[in-house]
């Protein structure tokens, strides 16, 4: 197939044949003379046999795996894996928080269910009918307790000083948290309750409450975990008292079945997005300017993308700052595009394998992924003895493809 991808970077090359399965285009663009290595995949919207779901390590709120380990677990009787990429930024494996490493910073949601809050960060989400959205979502995520007066939440990962935390089974097996006060919630008679959704309220009564921390979580009841410094703003709760849970967030995420929090948004209606922010600003921020390995979530009317830049190996690729990844995604034909975790964490997987070269020299441990699922072919669609794979390439051969 002749590559149908020309962007207009400076001596741009197709370095191997592009590929084409099953509708989605996956190929290597190179820019030599920086040099740049970027893997590109595209898939056309507005076809229901693709699904764009987020995915969590090990099938949890907390945890990490490799991409690859996250692909092969998401596939199912129903979905398939063609493409993906990783997610959004996370808390890494340090050892005074090594029970919460790969917890999510920022909001997720998979197949609706909400497994961590928002931060205020710039994230992007699909509703239920497919449709992408992106802007930056804060919370509102809050405890009304019985005498009316309401208390921020955070959801699924480490407890701080001066945050109550809520748990619900996705976290594990217990809260993992040190001393405290926690709560076991449990649901009235006939109310919603779990999975949590956005933008609900719920309902929950005080079934038991713990004078410590670490507590089970069973997939029935949820714990909301109190730090030492403010139990004593709760001594008046007893057994048996109704909270109420509210899941809201600016703007409204209702419709949301997909969502990651990343950042920041690179292209909005169409134009790139500038980056502001001081060379001398803590590196989570000086680190826009630099040269890094990218990865970055990108549509338009007709297509998604899938972008991943290699970095940080001179002979192959240096990286894009974030301004270069933007103006490129413009270039793409990005209307809209939101920048995921990147540096040793930045990888693309398709049709099987990685396909770029994670500038740590293998795949490191990732909390979350976005994932391109197809549908399975039926048996009339793929003859006897090919697997699903094999199937969408004999019907690409067979279609001259």
């Amino acid at each position: 197939m002749a590559a149908v991808l020309i962007i207009g970077f400076p001596a741009e090359n197709i370095s191997a044949a592009p590929v084409l399965l099953a509708d989605v285009f996956y190929t290597n663009v190179v820019v030599a003379e920086i040099p740049w290595s970027i893997q590109l995949v595209t898939i056309p919207r507005n076809n229901r046999l693709f699904e764009i779901q987020s995915f969590h390590a090990t099938g949890r709120a907390v945890g990490l795996d490799t991409l690859s380990d996250q692909v092969a677990a998401a596939a199912t009787e129903t979905w398939v894996p063609v493409a993906a990429i990783n997610g959004g930024f996370f808390l890494r494996d340090y050892s005074q928080t090594n029970a919460y490493a790969g917890s999510s910073r920022g909001l997720q949601i998979v197949n609706g269910e909400v497994f961590s809050a928002p931060d205020g960060d710039a994230t992007l989400w699909l509703d239920y009918s497919g449709q992408p959205h992106a802007a930056n979502v804060a919370s509102h995520f809050e405890i009304t307790w019985p005498d009316g007066h309401s208390t921020p939440f955070a959801l699924n990962g480490p407890r701080t000083n001066n945050e109550v935390e809520l748990y619900t089974a996705t976290a594990g097996s217990s809260t993992h948290t040190s001393g405290g006060r926690e709560l076991v919630l449990e649901s009235p008679a006939g109310g919603p309750w779990l999975p949590l959704r956005m933008d609900r309220e719920y309902s929950a009564r005080v079934r038991e409450i713990q004078p410590n921390g670490d507590n089970h979580l069973f997939p029935d009841t949820m714990i909301l975990s109190i730090p030492s410094g403010m139990t004593a703003q709760f001594q008046t709760v007893s057994t048996g008292a109704v909270l109420r849970i509210s899941t809201r967030s600016l703007p409204a995420l209702f419709t949301a079945k997909t969502a990651l929090s990343g950042g920041p948004l690179l292209v909005h209606n169409g134009s790139p997005q500038r980056i502001r922010a001081a060379p001398d600003a803590p590196y989570e921020f000086s680190s826009m300017l630099e040269r890094h390995p990218r990865t970055a979530f990108g549509w338009n009317d007709t297509a998604f993308f899938l972008v991943q830049v290699d970095g940080r190996q001179k002979d192959l690729s240096l990286g894009m700052t974030l301004a270069e990844l933007s103006d490129y995604l413009v270039k793409l034909g990005c209307t809209d595009a939101v920048n995921l975790d990147g540096g040793g964490s930045s990888c693309l997987w398709f049709d099987g394998k990685v396909r770029n070269s994670p500038c740590d020299g293998y795949e490191r441990g990732i909390a979350n992924s976005l994932l391109v699922l197809r549908k399975h072919l039926t048996t009339s669609e793929s003859p006897a003895g090919l697997t699903h794979a094999d199937a969408l390439r004999e019907r690409n051969t067979q279609n001259g493809l």
